[in-house]
């Protein structure tokens, strides 16, 4: 059965809830410690019953005086108190035990996404991916703190509670167990329609978060074609159909609520009013008619506290659904790396490895297919450059070379070992990737370049910034190295956001280096510094470049031609214009830029 198919029926996925329960594990002592100190603060309850029960029986049937019952009085603050106290502690040791499953999942989370690579981002929806981090994770503080606890305290404070009633009234204890399923029953059955509408609005509050900061992030597109107005719109109109949809599961909520107060109360009051004849017949005696009455709500009080906290259970069923989604995903559909096996060499020596992509076949989960039995031989300390049109394979073409996607046949060789058998870790630390649009975080331009070497010293940063023709620029910030940026490099021009992604490149000090167009979208110069920046970290390196423009490919050892998924040629800038067509219709469709 579907996961779509469940939803429609009102059941959540089994996987969703296996991984909930999983994930109490987490949780260490402390979910098993607020259970305890519940358990423990409950029978404290029975007690405080016991000597109220007493207290009045004695003044009201033996006329003891305030001294006679004293101790009793001071019995009952000390349980007051007492239990103030493990309700504080209770609390507190169910909020340390959320926390720990909030810490673990999303750390479990954030090493899955990094594990699935750029690629698998790329076709996700960032707002997305942020909501089920931020305020998926914080949703499951409720269910951990309050609904398992809640469900542990449901069987073993009422049953101890039974269990002193049946000793007292067999009869008050009797109605109890009989009417007490009822409200786990009505809550049930109130609540799948909940559940149903409540996972539907975490789905809704994941794409309208997709969408408000996909209209965030092209704002200024918006403004330039004066769209501005009509997106605003379409976000009002999106937020009030959410309002509605919440609204809607606010309904139900309280309607369960009311079904569960409805029945607890008239379940107290029948057993109040069987107590009553049967004292006014004189069938029973006062103090355990009242000892009783003094337990039946607090009996009926844990079922009531569950149907409360039943909403939690919803909430994070609706949250974790993305949750276990992510962690389905595969990050590699290749064996794991063999054990002993690597590099063999770290260092610049691993600059002296050929790379071979031996007849690789890429096509994606829709269908497309990206390359095609394809094979390039990448030199050691060569720069080479990638060109074709776009939709040519190029980008795939690296994706699979840095080991974010794996081939569906073919191979790739780093020297005589084969990519898969290289731990990902080891891999990455042998090249530098600089991206198109390369992304700076909020923090200072020191923390933004240390990125390459986060045990740098200032020295060093500043050494690769000056090799990256960024030292100049940084130095001339109010605070030097020290300023801090915005989100996405905000208060830096392009220029010098690539110049500060070159600096990380310096820093790393990779024997590998690729380069996803560092030129594009820059002004003249701009290009100039960041190419002059470029030329300079390919000496001593394997560079390969994607090349947009091509006149940044001229001075590339070697030019590969990719065409459908296959290399169609390679060779240099002057060879290429004699014998490929592919790449003299680019150069010409440049204006002969090239």
């Amino acid at each position: 059965m579907t996961r779509e198919t469940e939803s429609r029926r009102g059941k959540p996925d089994p996987a969703i809830t296996t991984a909930l329960n999983n994930w109490k594990t987490h949780s260490g002592f402390w979910l098993k410690a607020a259970v305890a100190i519940g358990m423990s603060a409950g029978l404290l309850l029975i007690a405080q019953a016991w000597l109220l029960a007493t207290t009045i029986n004695a003044v009201v049937f033996s006329k003891a005086a305030l001294a006679d019952v004293m101790p009793w009085l001071w019995g009952m603050l000390a349980i007051f108190l007492l239990r103030a106290g493990l309700a504080w502690a209770s609390e507190q040791a169910a909020f340390h035990a959320a926390i720990q499953v909030k810490l673990a999942i999303r750390t479990q989370l954030y090493g899955h996404v990094q594990k699935l690579g750029p690629a698998w981002l790329s076709n996700e929806r960032s707002g997305d991916i942020i909501n089920t981090l931020s305020d998926g994770v914080e949703a499951l503080e409720a269910y951990y703190a309050r609904y398992i606890p809640a469900m542990s305290l449901i069987v073993l404070v009422p049953l101890a509670i039974l269990v002193f009633v049946f000793g007292s009234d067999w009869i008050s204890a009797l109605i109890m167990l009989v009417t007490a399923p009822l409200i786990p029953l009505f809550m049930i059955l109130i609540g799948k329609g909940t559940e149903k509408r409540n996972q539907q609005q975490w789905k809704s509050l994941a794409r309208m978060s997709a969408h408000f900061l996909d209209v965030i992030q092209g704002l200024t597109t918006l403004k330039l074609f004066n769209a501005s107005r009509r997106e605003a719109q379409v976000v009002a109109q999106i937020s009030d159909e959410y309002r509605k949809g919440t609204m809607s599961v606010l309904r139900i909520a309280f309607l369960s609520s009311f079904a569960l107060e409805f029945l607890a109360t008239v379940s107290i009051a029948l057993v109040a009013v069987l107590i009553g004849f049967r004292l006014f017949w004189g069938e029973m005696d006062f103090f355990y008619g009242l000892f009783v009455l003094l337990l039946v709500p607090e009996f009926y009080l844990p079922l009531r506290n569950m149907g409360t906290q039943y909403h939690a259970r919803m909430e994070a069923i609706g949250a974790a659904e993305r949750m276990v989604e992510i962690l389905g995903e595969e990050a590699s559909s290749l064996p794991a790396p063999l054990a002993g096996e690597g590099l063999g060499m770290g260092g610049k020596e691993a600059a002296s490895l050929p790379i071979r992509l031996q007849n690789i076949d890429f096509t994606y989960p829709d269908g497309r297919q990206a390359l095609k039995d394809l094979s390039l031989e990448i030199r050691p300390n060569e720069t080479l450059a990638i060109v074709g049109p776009s939709g040519s394979g190029k980008t795939t073409l690296i994706n699979l070379l840095m080991g974010f996607l794996q081939p569906q046949s073919g191979q790739i060789l780093i020297g005589d070992s084969p990519l898969p058998a290289i731990e990902p870790e080891a891999w990455r630390a042998q090249f530098a990737w600089l991206p198109q649009k390369p992304q700076l975080f909020p923090g200072t331009v020191a923390d933004n370049i240390r990125l390459g070497n986060p045990q740098a010293s200032l020295e060093a940063v500043q050494a690769a910034a000056e090799q990256a023709q960024a030292h100049a620029f940084i130095a001339a910030l109010p605070q030097g190295y020290e300023t801090i940026v915005g989100e996405a490099g905000q208060g830096l021009s392009g220029g010098q956001i690539q110049r500060i992604a070159l600096a990380r490149a310096f820093l790393k000090d990779a024997p590998l280096v690729i380069l996803d167009e560092a030129t594009a979208n820059l002004d003249m110069e701009s290009e100039t510094l960041v190419q002059a920046a470029v030329q300079k970290l390919a000496q001593g390196r394997t560079l390969i470049m994607i090349a947009h423009r091509l006149r940044t490919v001229r001075s590339a050892s070697r030019i590969a031609v990719i065409d459908h998924g296959q290399v169609a040629q390679v060779g240099t800038h002057a060879e290429l214009l004699e014998t490929s067509p592919v790449y003299r219709q680019m150069v010409q469709a440049y204006g002969g830029e090239a």
